[in-house]
C-alpha cells in the first residue's frame, strides 16, 4: 500500500449522484374547504359510532348539531362579534339568546307573556312644547308633564329589576359585576335618572326665581365704612335742658 506522498491526494470514487430532496409541500386545499370547529363537531356528531353502538354526543357536540352559527370561509357580511367569537371559539349574542328561546318553549308555552309593548306616553305633544317654550316656567311645565307621567312606567320597571335581583337569593354575597349587582344598579340608576331631571328643573327655575346674591356686593357692602347720622340741633349757650 502506498503512502499517499504530500500534497498527493488519492482519487475518491463518487457513485451515481443522488436526486436532491424536495421540501414537502403541503397539499392544497380549496378555499371552501377551511377548516371550521362547527363543521367538524356537526361530523363527530353525526357519524356513526364504532362497532355499530350509538354516539353520545356531548353537550358541546349537540349544541353545535343544534345550532350552528356559521361557517366562516371569510370575513365579507360578518360582524366584529362574530369573527372573535368564531376566533376564540365562543357564542355570540344571537347564539345565546336563540338557545335560551329554544329551551325555555315548554315554558313559555306554561306562561303566557304578552307580545304588545308596555303603553307609553305619545312624545310628539312634548316635543312641540318644548320647542315653543321660551322661559323657565313653560320649559319647567312640559318637563314635569313628561316625568309625571312616565314615572309609573319606569316605576313598574325597577320594581320588576329589583325583584329579578334577588331571584333564587343570588343577591346574597353577590360580587361586584354579577348579574344580581348589575340587576340592582340597573333598577337604582333609573331612580337616579328621575331624580337628576327633576334636580334640573328646579335648578333653572331657581336660578330665575330665585338668584344667588352677587358676592362681590355683598363683600363690598361687608367692608365699607358706615356713615354716621347728622348731628342734632344744639341747645343755646347758658340754657339747660329740662
Amino acid at each position: 500500500m502506498q503512502t499517499p506522498r504530500p500534497g498527493h491526494h488519492s482519487p475518491i470514487r463518487h457513485g451515481p449522484a443522488l436526486p436532491r430532496r424536495q421540501p414537502r409541500q403541503p397539499a392544497p386545499r380549496p378555499s371552501h374547504a377551511r377548516a371550521d370547529p362547527h363543521r367538524s363537531c356537526a361530523l363527530i356528531a353525526q357519524s356513526p359510532a364504532p362497532n355499530g353502538t350509538e354516539r353520545n354526543p356531548s353537550p358541546h357536540h349537540d349544541r353545535t348539531v343544534l345550532n350552528p352559527d356559521f361557517e366562516l370561509y371569510d370575513n365579507v357580511g360578518r360582524t366584529a362579534e362574530q369573527i372573535r367569537a368564531y376566533h376564540t371559539r365562543s357564542a355570540t349574542t344571537n347564539d345565546l339568546y336563540r338557545w335560551a328561546k329554544r329551551d325555555a318553549q315548554a315554558f313559555r308555552a306554561q306562561h303566557r307573556l304578552p307580545d304588545e309593548a308596555l303603553p307609553a306616553p305619545d312624545l310628539a305633544p312634548y316635543l312641540t312644547a318644548l320647542t315653543a317654550a321660551k322661559t323657565p316656567a313653560e320649559f319647567s311645565t312640559v318637563t314635569n308633564a313628561l316625568l309625571d307621567a312616565a314615572e309609573p312606567l319606569l316605576n313598574t320597571v325597577v320594581d320588576y329589576l329589583a325583584a329579578a335581583a334577588q331571584w333564587r337569593r343570588q343577591n346574597r354575597g353577590a360580587a361586584p359585576g354579577s348579574p344580581p349587582t348589575l340587576l340592582r344598579d340597573a333598577a337604582s340608576r333609573i331612580k337616579t335618572a328621575l331624580a337628576m331631571a327633576a334636580d334640573a328643573d328646579l335648578q333653572l327655575l331657581r336660578a330665575h326665581y330665585d338668584p344667588p346674591p352677587d358676592l362681590d356686593v355683598l363683600t363690598q357692602q361687608a367692608h365699607s365704612k358706615p356713615v354716621p347720622p347728622p348731628p342734632g340741633p344744639q341747645p343755646a349757650p347758658g340754657r339747660t335742658r329740662n
